[in-house]
């Protein structure tokens, strides 16, 4: 991740907290409980907003009969109603501002408190359940799907108070004027609310499931294309790269379309029934059979021509409420499983390491067949009885062959002294990637142990792991920050002086003076760095740490042969008081090692200086001479 000893956010994790104080494992309903007295507000102002709301209507229905019944009208009923109107419509605004207002408001305060608890979350847990899932999937839950939060805070509980509310208050009214005319206009209302049952089947939640699928797998794809533009487009690779993202536009149309078939008849008999020229030939009718039988008085039709019409919309804006809220569920519930994603487990009562000797003792790790750790907290209890593999609840050991489990490291035992530099060699697929990320703990062994200094890395708190283990991988990731910024990552109050040494040792100090703004450079703006300079910059960052073991996944594989034969030479020099573990991708970097380790098939095959591993003709000597072999072969000397 090209990060020393913070994480990639640029924040320690939290230490010591127990999971009941920490915000991330929080469940999206206890999020909201600080906020409840606001959203019973909201609801209250609704109320009393659409309760405000009928009073003009009710004005010009009491307005309309007082003028068509018969005698003289009287002036000062008509003021009144007027007045009343107008007072109604006043309030009306002024409560539903203020309930959007304070909605609003909440909403930001809601969706701010779900990113952070999602930050927190996705700072601690084990990074191959990160690598398991694509970037643009998680940042899908981050983005669109917290976003998908705001009508349900905002806007729905205003709009389905008003939808209960209104309807329930122009009943009673109504009811009062004439209950058979009542029935006559709740008819399409009725007829409408009885054809949602058919919107909830079995097969109408699977298309909208799939919908959703459809809709992440576009933004997967486009992410990654984003991501490899610049390499698909040197290697010509261009047409082939569009078909991924068309594959899943393809996708989402042929979803979509299955989705709209199965749905369109009954949106359209709902839009229909809900119409105003439906529901108004509806009470015109029944109103004219009535009417002409004698059974009411035509002034009587008038509050229903007015008031029906009014029940639909509010119904309306229920369905539309009903189809926010089931979206905001399902964006909900994705959210729910970022949260339950379970963090590397934090020890009760940290130990603190006497020294930085690594060991390594008997050390499993396996992969589920999602990609990421196998139980990554299971070894917690284990390593206490000497790393034994976890149990099954009937007490046995636990079988490597579990359906569905690729053990990858499988029975590790390697020490790395203090003043040494290990280089660890072998085939691609090997596992020493795997291996080397346990040291930092991005996740944890799934059987045997990591020791620092005695101390098993679980039984240290993260603060104390991160002070004494830096890493530097491959895979660079630099913040958006000025390049002085990104090198004092792990030491933020570090100076000028000693943010220019550290660029120095790792020979990139020169580049960046180069650089528009020197230092204050910002990344992605002013500052454009090669791969192997990036590579430098995050090396910089690992030796302004200064900890007392480094881990470096090859961490120089982009430099020029000159640059990354002098920050070896660094690396030399400054091992004298370090723990240094290297994976080794170039045997020339495992010649200028103290010792190698070669892993075969998940456990190391052999180790021992370079000369003593050349001499037994093993696994390492057949790499160093197929190296020699290669016409690439950089001539790197016999050690």
């Amino acid at each position: 991740m090209g990060v020393s000893n913070t994480e990639s956010t640029g924040e320690s994790p939290a230490t010591g907290a127990s999971a009941t104080e920490d915000p991330a494992v929080r469940p999206p309903a206890r999020l909201l409980r600080p906020y409840a007295r606001g959203l019973a507000a909201v609801a209250a102002l609704q109320v009393a907003g659409a309760v405000a709301g009928l009073a003009p209507l009710l004005a010009v229905v009491e307005l309309g009969r007082t003028l068509l019944a018969p005698g003289p009208v009287d002036p000062g009923r008509v003021r009144f109603l007027v007045v009343a109107g107008a007072v109604g419509l006043f309030v009306k605004l002024v409560l539903t501002a203020a309930a959007a207002g304070i909605g609003h408001l909440l909403d930001g305060n809601v969706q701010l408190a779900l990113r952070r608890a999602l930050a927190a979350r996705l700072g601690r847990v084990p990074l191959a359940w990160i690598a398991r899932h694509p970037s643009g999937e998680l940042a899908k839950v981050v983005g669109d799907d917290v976003g998908a939060v705001h009508p349900l805070i905002a806007h729905t509980p205003g709009e389905l108070t008003s939808a209960f509310v209104v309807p329930s208050v122009s009943l009673c009214y109504l009811l009062t004027v004439d209950w058979r005319l009542t029935l006559i206009t709740l008819a399409p209302v009725l007829a409408a609310v009885a054809l949602v049952p058919l919107m909830m089947t079995p097969a109408r939640l699977r298309e909208q499931a799939d919908f959703d699928s459809a809709m992440a797998r576009i933004a997967v794809s486009v992410v990654e294309f984003v991501q490899g533009i610049a390499v698909v487009k040197a290697f010509g690779g261009g047409e082939r790269a569009h078909h991924r993202f068309r594959a899943a536009a393809d996708d989402f149309v042929s979803v979509f379309r299955r989705w709209v078939h199965g749905i369109s008849p009954v949106a359209a008999g709902m839009q229909l029934l809900l119409s105003p020229p439906f529901v108004l030939l509806t009470v015109v009718c029944g109103g004219a059979v009535l009417i002409t039988g004698g059974g009411t008085e035509p002034a009587d039709l008038v509050p229903f021509l007015l008031l029906g019409l009014g029940l639909t919309a509010p119904v309306a804006a229920l369905g539309h409420g009903f189809d926010e809220v089931q979206a905001a569920r399902r964006a909900v519930g994705r959210i729910r499983g970022v949260l339950a994603v379970p963090p590397l487990p934090e020890p009760a009562a940290p130990a603190v390491p006497d020294g930085h000797l690594v060991e390594l003792r008997g050390v499993r790790f396996a992969y589920d067949s999602g990609g990421f750790a196998y139980d990554a907290g299971g070894p917690q209890a284990a390593h206490r009885t000497g790393g034994a593999e976890p149990s099954h609840p009937s007490g046995g050991p636990e079988p490597s062959h579990r359906t569905g489990r690729t053990e990858v490291l499988r029975g590790v035992d390697l020490v790395l002294r203090p003043g040494t530099v290990t280089a660890l060699v072998g085939a691609s697929g090997a596992g020493k990637s795997t291996l080397v990320r346990l040291l930092p703990r991005f996740a944890d062994p799934t059987g045997g142990a990591v020791l620092l200094g005695g101390v098993d890395l679980r039984d240290l708190a993260d603060r104390e792991l991160y002070r004494r283990v830096a890493f530097v991988f491959q895979d660079v990731r630099l913040v958006r920050a000025s390049v002085a910024d990104n090198i004092a990552l792990a030491v933020p109050e570090a100076g000028r002086e000693a943010v220019e040494r550290a660029a120095r040792l790792a020979y990139v100090h020169d580049r960046v003076v180069r650089l528009p703004r020197g230092y204050d450079s910002v990344i992605g703006e002013d500052a454009r760095l090669s791969g192997g300079e990036a590579q430098r910059i995050a090396l910089a960052r690992a030796l302004l740490a200064d900890t007392p073991v480094l881990v470096l996944d090859e961490a120089t594989s982009f430099a020029d042969p000159h640059t990354e034969r002098a920050v070896r030479r660094t690396l030399d020099a400054l091992r004298e008081d370090r723990t240094v573990l290297v994976v080794a991708h170039r045997l020339e970097t495992a010649a200028g090692a103290d010792r190698v380790a070669v892993l075969e098939d998940g456990v190391i095959a052999e180790q021992g200086t370079p000369a003593e591993l050349l001499a037994a003709g093993g696994g390492f000597a057949r790499l160093w001479e197929a190296r020699q072999a290669s016409p690439r072969a950089a001539g790197g000397e016999r050690p």
